[in-house]
């Protein structure tokens, strides 16, 4: 009977032991981990009773606290978060919920909170001052002009979709717009914490997917706007404007099935079509033809070149991944030249390929933050422009650009509708096929001989072609990019 209770002793004292191992190691050694964990809203609602750093686009305040006339729940909540332009900047600034963050709210949470280490000394003269301790202020890259001209755009034709445009020489984005969007104001209040709630999982249950952030994080077939990078394609190995491909009405495609052009014709009266040419009129059948002539490997590098295909790119926050794909037969391969079968880019990915020509080849790593400063606007940080990728030569790009702006000022030009007076504007029209309705893509870069702004804008569903419902935004955006001082 002793020896049973001896090993009842050891086992319960081991037991004892593991258990108390265990609690060391969740208190001691994953405390940090713990308490930052996505999950763990307790740090939301502790973040809640001291005031966050504001986020700044141009001279406006888009994100900032405000104390509250009485306090809520027994003093634990003091502090509510402000977004004074509403839904205009909704999927970028995000949103700091008492059970969660998105956007730069959540990507640059530590220093909106004050307790990123750059903040260390800031933080300990507010204690030896008794000054309340306040998060650093994030100023963003984002043209206000430039963010309405993409929203009024979208608006005016009712449809879903976005815009995307950058400084084409530094990869600083000028403008995020994705549509439909959401008030951030109706899913932060911490005074009605159950109506925020109820909004966020109506805004989150419904199909049209406001939340979703469609200018970084949604893909779509790129159509006739991907002919760019066929053509940078043909171009870096060994082609030049003047050279041809057969430009049928119609394309037999070598596993069977044809490929048609949009207007129901050939491209040059039944010859042979030139490059320059066949991007001035969006010709399909001898772009497919290029991307037969080139083959999948020769493809894909060019797609890769710009940015297809690469993981972890991050703005700061993670950027959906556009895909060229893999192990395709010839009539996969032809469809694949005019950014058909299973080509996916994000909007973003198309700005970059307008900003890699822009910029003489390289493409510059996107940026959302432009600097940062603590409580008293001391600089912390400002982004240095960094190179993301050489996508082709600068003589490449030279000719690119002149055919891109036959584009918008050709006789037979199909975007002539981005067309701007005393600006030349380089542009390329896309009409993606889907299920339904066409997606409709328009990418440009202004001015063509010294490029400011970059863009790509996608309707989706719109039904209509590239030319007649995303260029006239394009053109809206870059106007108010051109218009703002310099």
């Amino acid at each position: 009977m002793n020896r049973s209770i001896r090993r009842l002793s050891v086992f319960l004292m081991a037991l004892f032991v593991v258990l108390l191992l265990n609690v060391t190691w969740i208190q001691g050694f994953q405390a940090e981990e713990l308490r930052e964990n996505e999950h763990n809203t307790r740090r939301y609602l502790d973040r809640l009773q001291e005031p966050r750093g504001p986020i700044v686009i141009g001279e406006t305040r888009a994100a900032y606290s405000t104390p509250l006339e009485s306090t809520s729940g027994g003093g634990q909540v003091r502090y509510q978060r402000e977004y004074p332009e509403g839904p205009l900047y909704s999927h970028v600034v995000g949103t700091f919920r008492t059970t969660g963050a998105s956007g730069i709210e959540d990507s640059e949470n530590e220093l909106l909170n004050g307790t990123d280490d750059r903040l260390a000394v800031r933080n300990l003269i507010d204690l030896l001052t008794g000054e309340r301790p306040t998060g650093a202020t994030v100023a963003l890259t984002l043209d206000p002009a430039a963010q309405r001209a993409a929203r009024d755009g979208l608006a005016q034709l009712g449809r879903n979709g976005a815009a995307v445009a950058l400084d084409p020489s530094t990869g600083a984005v000028l403008a995020a717009y994705s549509a439909p969007t959401f008030d951030p104001g109706e899913v932060t209040s911490v005074t009605h914490p159950q109506a925020a709630a109820d909004r966020w999982e109506q805004l989150s249950a419904a199909d049209s997917q406001p939340l979703l952030n469609r200018a970084f994080n949604q893909t779509y077939p790129p159509g006739s706007a991907f002919k760019i990078v066929t053509a940078a394609a043909a171009l870096e190995n060994g082609a030049t404007p003047e050279s041809t491909q057969p430009a049928p009405a119609v394309l037999a495609l070598p596993q069977g099935g044809t490929l048609p052009n949009a207007f129901s014709g050939p491209c040059n009266d039944g010859a042979p079509d030139t490059l320059a040419h066949s991007i001035e009129i969006s010709c399909n059948t001898s772009m497919a033809n290029w991307a037969l002539a080139l083959g999948e490997d020769e493809m894909r590098e060019q797609a890769e070149r710009f940015g297809f295909d690469r993981p972890g790119l991050e703005i700061p926050s993670p950027v959906a991944q556009s895909v060229y794909p893999t192990g395709m037969g010839g009539s996969s391969l032809a469809q694949t030249g005019i950014g058909q079968f299973d080509v996916r880019a994000t909007p973003l990915q198309m700005a970059m390929v307008a900003a890699g020509v822009a910029n003489g080849g390289e493409v510059m790593r996107p940026y959302l933050v432009d600097r940062i400063a603590d409580a008293d606007l001391e600089p912390i940080m400002r982004t240095r422009p960094e190179a993301y990728g050489e996508a082709m030569s600068a003589h490449t790009a030279e000719q690119l650009t002149r055919m891109m702006v036959s584009v918008t000022e050709g006789a037979q030009g199909s975007g002539r509708s981005a067309a701007i007076p005393g600006v030349q504007v380089a542009g390329k029209t896309g009409t993606a096929e889907t299920s339904g309705p066409t997606h409709n893509w328009f990418i440009a870069f202004a001015p063509a001989d010294d490029p400011r702004v970059a863009v790509a804008v996608v309707v989706e569903h719109g039904g209509g072609s590239g030319g007649t419902l995303a260029a006239p935004i394009a053109r809206s955006i870059i106007q108010a990019v051109l218009d703002a001082p310099s």
